[in-house]
């Protein structure tokens, strides 16, 4: 709104013109998601406090998280907030990609919020069904998937059914209608890989916080039609708006992690991770990276096939492959300590999104 606004009064101040950039609204989106996080984060903490909306600690968890019973909870609607503010403040709301990745982000922090109310109303661990959580997501899934599909009809040049395979520049096939199946089953794998990983103070923000800056280049390079030619790119001429929003997710995201290092003041919550974990993948599928999804966020890949890797052994062989999954949990287990954990996944998170960047000449 303020980017139409500023931009329109261009002819009156010509130093009004610099909102016409990609890199200046990103920028500044960044800057103002930020602030923002860093402004409201104590008043938000206090409400959330003083309405007794605290975590609960699962009893068979490990013994040293029973010292953050209480702590405030649902700290993701501050993230939300932080992201979608300065994006519509900032981004060209014509562009509908913003749209989308608007109301998918929207979408999957309502579902993380009715979990969250759950757990808080119930005073338990448990929240949503699996079952429900999965039916809700795979919902949004089919949404986003659906307008992607209908889309690339319309205006091909801008939306696309292929998919990239990095290193192969040949293999970009077009799934047409199956497009919607495999953009659900990408939703729902992001949003619970960042459901998963978020069980230590700033692993999962500071996390998100690397893959969006890697998120945030891609889409820049992707949209920018010499960059995308030089790369071997999908050019994706609308995909610079996503920069804008891809810019303050890692804005809130600093903010956020301010009030959720360790020793956490707030917990992100279901509200927080789910929409983070969608945002992220949607922007895979609207920049046309969605396979190096599984690299920009590897770690949260990881943390989520330790758990399934974990229910397959149990369920087969009756034995466990991990002392406790997801595999932070392992690691405490073993004997690190928490800020160990922390500080060594995310330099495993950098070095993934290292290597994914270092793939765009690797094809």
């Amino acid at each position: 709104m303020l980017f139409h606004l500023l931009f329109a009064l261009r002819g009156e101040l010509s130093l009004l013109n610099v909102t016409r950039y990609i890199t200046f609204r990103t920028a500044v989106a960044s800057l103002t998601a930020l602030f923002l996080v860093l402004l409201l984060g104590p008043w938000t903490i206090e409400r959330l406090r003083r309405m007794q909306i605290g975590q609960y600690i699962r009893e068979e968890g490990p013994q040293a998280h029973k010292v953050k019973a209480g702590t405030p909870t649902m700290g993701g609607v501050l993230i939300l907030g932080g992201v979608l503010v300065p994006t519509l403040l900032w981004a060209d709301l014509t562009n509908r990609k913003i749209w989308i990745l608007v109301l998918s982000t929207l979408a999957f922090g309502a579902i993380g919020f009715a979990d969250d109310y759950i757990k808080v109303v119930k005073k338990r661990n448990l929240g949503l069904s699996a079952r429900s959580k999965l039916f809700a997501q795979f919902a949004v899934g089919l949404a986003v998937g659906l307008a992607v599909y209908f889309l690339a009809q319309v205006e091909p040049k801008e939306y696309s059914t292929r998919v990239v395979f990095p290193f192969f520049k040949q293999a970009v096939p077009d799934l047409g209608i199956l497009y919607v199946v495999f953009a659900v089953l990408l939703l729902t794998l992001s949003s619970n890989a960042v459901n998963l990983t978020d069980g230590l103070d700033g692993l999962a923000i500071g996390t998100t916080l690397i893959a969006a800056a890697a998120f945030t280049g891609l889409a820049y390079v992707s949209s920018h039609f010499r960059f995308s030619e030089y790369l071997d790119l999908l050019h994706q001429p609308g995909a610079g708006e996503v920069t804008v929003f891809c810019g303050a997710m890692v804005g809130a995201s600093m903010g956020f992690l301010w009030w959720n290092c360790y020793p956490a003041q707030v917990f992100m919550g279901d509200v927080g991770s789910l929409a983070l974990g969608g945002a992220l993948g949607t922007v895979a599928i609207l920049i046309k990276q969605e396979l190096l999804l599984f690299f920009v966020g590897g770690l949260f890949m990881i943390e989520a096939f330790s758990v399934m890797l974990q229910v397959a052994s149990f369920r087969l062989t009756g034995k466990r492959v991990f002392r406790m999954s997801p595999l932070h949990h392992h690691f405490e287990l073993v004997g690190w300590k928490e800020p160990q954990i922390i500080i060594r996944f995310w330099i495993v998170a950098f070095i993934f999104a290292l290597f994914t960047l270092m793939t765009l000449k690797l094809r």
